[in-house]
């Protein structure tokens, strides 16, 4: 598990990629909070997870493995509690957590954000405010 690449999945760069075409600007992995989400939107305050089907345990795609199977059932489970958790505290914290299928659309999910994005902030996506300055 630990050869698993955590951040930089190709799902995760397509998302990345739609989210900058669409004018949208970011951080990643934001160590700082809760879960560490893979995309931060930090103007608007929104967390994004890119969640593995098998990972997260995905209700369209994710499966369930026959060897030692108790305790891969137990791991999935933790995993699905551990984001709930991390969720809570976000929304605590005024952020709002966003969780992406692996097999979900980036564009669509881009655009889904960038919906978000706009109902937080209440202008459209890659308009920047003036800083005063000319």
């Amino acid at each position: 598990m630990s050869a698993m690449p955590t951040q930089g999945t190709g799902t995760e760069l397509a998302l990345r990629r739609a989210l900058h075409h669409i004018g949208l600007r970011f951080r990643v992995q934001d160590r700082s909070l809760p879960g560490r989400p893979d995309v931060v939107l930090t103007r608007a305050r929104i967390a994004v997870f890119v969640d593995g089907c098998f990972w997260h345990k995905c209700p369209l795609h994710g499966t369930a493995p026959k060897n030692n199977g108790e305790w891969w059932l137990a791991k999935l489970n933790e995993n699905v509690a551990r984001d709930r958790r991390n969720d809570d505290k976000l929304l605590d914290l005024g952020w709002v957590p966003v969780h992406v299928w692996e097999h979900e659309d980036p564009v669509e999910s881009a655009e889904t954000i960038k919906t978000l994005w706009r109902e937080r902030n209440d202008q459209p996506a890659g308009h920047r405010q003036s800083t005063g300055r000319r």
